[in-house]
């Protein structure tokens, strides 16, 4: 086995690995880029963007169905499942190929295989035929990502019982459908099951549906879900799955309160967070310091062992294809010693694509009084922005933190059809250390959906004018 030398390898092409090679390529690096599965990693392939797809088909099947309200008649729409996950595959391979395409575009080099680091800055590539190669290298970058939680006793089959990665495969709609984790992965599935029609169930451990965000957002997107017929349970466990006859499946759902109750149905989700692809990577055979599997970095994205570094999922929360990807750029740039770069983990914008869609930025209220903060809050109803009105999408709300001294925008919570659209305008507001007043002071289009961020604002600093 001969042994190649290389400048830079990155370790995974996944939306922080192959931004990272991109970054990287224009600083004038040679690159090297290994993956072992498909460029663009589970984000383009198996989440973000095929299951964008699917929750696009759910979204337009709900709104034909409410077409009279526009004045449109229209014969009774039917949803063609099996379509509808085609159309979410040939999405992902085509976005994919986009990649593929830039890899080419940018002359950075592919190898398709399994790394494993080594000592002396080696690593060995083994490809899908078994056949080893060793490469040498200057630095590397570590973007191997993260994959499905397991719970135990109930583990994957990719027929009755599934994680995101099978459930976007699975061609066979169900009539009833449990997931357990109300996360933006739960209540995204519980939204796209729910609007085809099938009777979900969602369980959650915590006391809130989407916990990390503002709990008036929770409170208002679980109203919402169990206004469409979906029935969400907090604050409960599970337990003593059984695989029933015909392929029925029975769950125990266990409340804190003491409660018990059977759920049985034919369907079952488990959407229970991540585990970094850690394994096999001989992290401690070069000695890469980890926490609980994860990977542990400086801002810089440096580990503990000179010229590797690492990005994505692998080094943990918040665990996001645009923060991996940002952390690809800050550490290709830092191995190509341009810059000192760092990440900066306040400012990232947190999105969950069900409908009503869920967005924000910085602080939650609850955050701002653990921090002993003064701030003044200002929440707009999008019933009292026009466009909203004559779109007839007035429901939810924008909510923003100010600092009560000096307006610097602390957090921005939305909940709307299109939260995940308005959401950047706070986090370039935030980025720029921003101030309530210089929002109020721009001029927003009229009739738009973003004007709901400055009449927030001025609501704020007590001096509304349209609420």
């Amino acid at each position: 086995m001969s042994l190649q030398s290389r400048d830079l390898i990155v370790l995974g092409g996944g939306p922080g690995g192959y931004v990272a090679a991109i970054r990287a390529a224009q600083l004038g690096r040679n690159v090297t880029l290994v993956e072992r599965e498909a460029l663009g990693g589970v984000c383009l392939n198996w989440g973000c963007i095929p299951s964008k797809a699917l929750l696009k088909s759910a979204e337009v099947f709900a709104k034909i169905q409410e077409a009279a309200e526009f004045g449109i008649e229209v014969s009774k729409p039917k949803a063609d499942f099996v379509k509808i996950i085609d159309r979410s595959r040939d999405v992902a391979n085509k976005i994919s190929g986009g990649v593929s395409y830039l890899m080419r575009k940018n002359k950075i080099e592919v190898v398709l295989g399994e790394g494993r680091l080594k000592k002396g800055n080696l690593l060995t590539v083994k490809d899908r035929a078994g056949k080893e190669q060793s490469y040498s290298y200057k630095d590397i970058i570590i973007a191997t990502g993260a994959r499905a939680r397991a719970l135990p006793g109930f583990e994957v089959d990719g027929e009755s019982v599934h994680n995101y990665r099978t459930a976007l495969a699975c061609r066979k709609q169900p009539k009833k459908l449990l997931i357990i984790g109300a996360g933006a992965i739960g209540m995204e599935f519980g939204y796209f099951y729910s609007a085809l029609g099938s009777q979900v169930t969602i369980v959650e451990m915590l006391d809130q549906v989407l916990p990390i965000e503002d709990s008036e957002v929770g409170v208002a997107l679980q109203k919402n879900f169990e206004k469409k017929g979906v029935t969400i349970k907090l604050g409960s466990a599970v337990g003593d799955l059984k695989r029933e006859t015909r392929g029925g499946l029975s769950v125990l759902l266990k409340a804190k309160s003491g409660g018990e109750e059977r759920w049985s149905g034919d369907m079952l989700l488990v959407a229970i967070g991540f585990v970094p692809n850690t394994e096999n990577l001989g992290l401690e055979d070069v000695g890469i310091a980890t926490d609980r599997g994860f990977i542990k970095v400086d801002s810089s994205m440096r580990t503990n062992v000179p010229n590797h570094y690492a990005i994505g999922d692998v080094i943990g929360a918040p665990m996001l294809a645009h923060v991996a990807s940002h952390e690809g750029l800050v550490a290709a740039e830092v191995a190509a010693g341009k810059s000192l770069a760092v990440m900066h983990y306040d400012n990232v914008p947190g999105c969950t694509y069900c409908q009503p869609q869920v967005a924000s930025v910085g602080l939650t209220e609850k955050l701002a009084k653990e921090r002993g903060l003064k701030y003044r809050v200002g929440k707009i109803p999008f019933s009292a922005i026009g466009k909203a009105v004559a779109i007839s999408e007035s429901e939810g709300f924008i909510k923003v933190l100010i600092d009560d001294e000096v307006g610097e925008v602390l957090g921005v919570h939305i909940i709307h059809p299109e939260a995940t659209e308005l959401i950047s305008e706070a986090a370039l507001i935030r980025s720029h250390e921003g101030i309530a007043a210089s929002v109020v002071d721009t001029i927003h289009p009229h009739p738009t959906l973003s004007e709901s961020m400055a009449e927030a604002m001025a609501l704020a600093l007590g001096r509304p004018i349209n609420f």
